[in-house]
């Protein structure tokens, strides 16, 4: 069964909640922003079931989950914290001070199960509405996120490591097979063999076995290159701008030195960027 919708209904032995608490704190304030019916109808599908009892308020559990991310506490934390907190019980839907926990908290984990990614971005997309509703936010705001990566583990290696030049040469095999060019060789055996053996030797301290290896590699990533930049003209217009960049950023990481001021970490991902710290790079990580 779906979630029944509550009716408030006049109790003379009970006052209601906002008669008692501050209507300018900030929770009963994004709460009155926040377009709870649209909310309930793209929710409700999550909150259907054919047996047993009414489903909980979809409001209640999107509420929780937006207290429990925004406060960062553990299900059984934000479940108390609502029992004795007014501001969270108004911002949840309650007309009347409750005094039983509303659910149980292992029952939340099933809920965001539930959910799923879809019922979480429905929320995140109407807190930002709610937000524009308020003008604290302006639309134009939301055509750019800057976010401090930092401490944020990101898929980037060293300017000079040999997998990005496995890398590109992956990119550029598959780009000419997408495009349906005949290349002359594409070392599918050879480079992914050569690429290990250039951090095996690198870790064994074997500095010139790994430079041989290293040469060897970007010779047959060069070649690879070549071939498919020679075909260049045989590729329809709408498809060669990315294979012309993919060429050239071939080339920068070719011919990129290891403290070169501007490098490039990855092999398709023009925004990302690692910030150069005053640390010394052993010849191991050059590999």
């Amino acid at each position: 069964m779906g979630p029944k919708t509550p009716v408030p209904e006049g109790d003379i032995f009970r006052q209601p909640l906002r008669e008692q608490i501050n209507l300018k704190h900030p929770l009963v304030r994004l709460a009155d922003l926040i377009d709870w019916e649209r909310l309930n109808a793209a929710m409700s599908a999550s909150f259907v079931s054919h047996r047993g009892r009414p489903a909980t308020s979809p409001r209640l559990i999107a509420g929780l989950l937006y207290l429990q991310h925004a406060f960062d506490l553990s299900d059984e934390e934000v479940v108390w914290q609502w029992l004795e907190n007014p501001y969270w019980q108004v911002f949840t839907g309650e007309t009347y001070l409750q005094t039983k926990p509303p659910v149980d908290p292992s029952s939340l984990t099933r809920w965001r199960k539930r959910l799923g990614e879809a019922g979480v971005e429905e929320l995140l997309a109407e807190t930002i509405e709610a937000a524009k509703r308020a003008n604290v936010i302006k639309t134009s705001s939301l055509k750019r996120v800057i976010v401090d990566t930092t401490v944020m583990e990101k898929a980037i290696a060293h300017p000079t490591d040999s997998r990005l030049l496995e890398r590109c040469r992956e990119h550029l095999v598959k780009a000419a097979a997408l495009h349906g060019l005949k290349l002359r060789q594409n070392y599918n055996r050879e480079a992914p063999r050569l690429a290990g053996q250039i951090g095996r030797y690198a870790h064994a301290k074997q500095y010139k076995r790994m430079k041989k290896a290293l040469r060897t590699l970007r010779s047959r990533v060069g070649r690879v290159m070549r071939d498919v930049e020679r075909q260049l003209d045989g590729v329809a217009q709408q498809g060669r701008a990315a294979l012309e960049e993919l060429i050239g950023r071939t080339k920068r990481i070719l011919t990129q030195k290891q403290k070169a001021k501007t490098s490039c970490t990855r092999c398709m991902h023009r925004k990302s960027s690692a910030w150069r710290k005053a640390k010394r790079v052993s010849r191991t990580s050059s590999a």
